[in-house]
């Protein structure tokens, strides 16, 4: 069993967003002759302040996570995002089990972390001992916690990803969401400054 963090990593992102953002919401004014090589930051603030958010679907971005089971059934419930996730019902998990470790490990007391750990190395023994005894790994995962690590990627336009953040990085957000967000949503500040600040 091991115990790893969650992590995050941007795999692509709509090379000069605001530029597409800007040529495609000035189809809607018929003011693409107004197009200079730095008008992009100014209309696409233009265009977040009047709430004209539609516009901002044609920037998009596709990340991984590295997260725990439990954050993911968070995750896929934002409908408009494109999801691939590690499936339990065709991996195989033979060999050390990976899990996530929770973002209050550090402020938990030694016996709450000895009875997690337990947890998962029970759970980790049951699943292995199910596979032995002939069970495939769809029907063995009935035993996997949502504490075990699994990997998801997810794509969406910019429009989705500034609603994403505006509930997962808010102080009500489960922790560990929050703590997986927050980090992805500074960087889309320094990136892409004038939607995310």
């Amino acid at each position: 069993m091991k115990l790893i963090k969650q992590s995050y990593e941007i795999l692509t992102m709509s090379d000069h967003p605001l530029e597409k953002i800007e040529l495609a919401g000035r189809t809607c004014y018929k003011s693409e002759n107004k197009i200079t090589s730095d008008s992009s930051f100014k209309f696409a603030k233009m265009l977040k302040d009047r709430n004209h958010h539609a516009m901002l679907e044609f920037g998009w971005m596709m990340v991984r996570f590295i997260t725990n089971r439990g954050v993911t059934h968070e995750l896929v419930r934002h409908r408009l995002c494109s999801f691939a996730q590690e499936s339990t019902r065709y991996v195989k998990y033979d060999g050390d089990m990976e899990f996530i470790e929770p973002v209050w490990w550090s402020s938990s007391t030694n016996d709450q972390k000895y009875h997690f750990e337990q947890a998962l190395l029970d759970d980790e023994m049951r699943y292995k001992c199910l596979l032995n005894e002939g069970w495939r790994p769809e029907q063995a995962r009935e035993v996997l916690p949502n504490a075990l690590k699994t990997e998801i990627v997810v794509g969406a336009n910019l429009r989705e990803w500034m609603h994403i953040f505006k509930l997962r990085c808010s102080t009500k957000a489960h922790p560990q969401m929050r703590a997986l967000m927050s980090p992805l949503r500074d960087e889309m500040k320094e990136k892409v400054t004038v939607l995310f600040d």
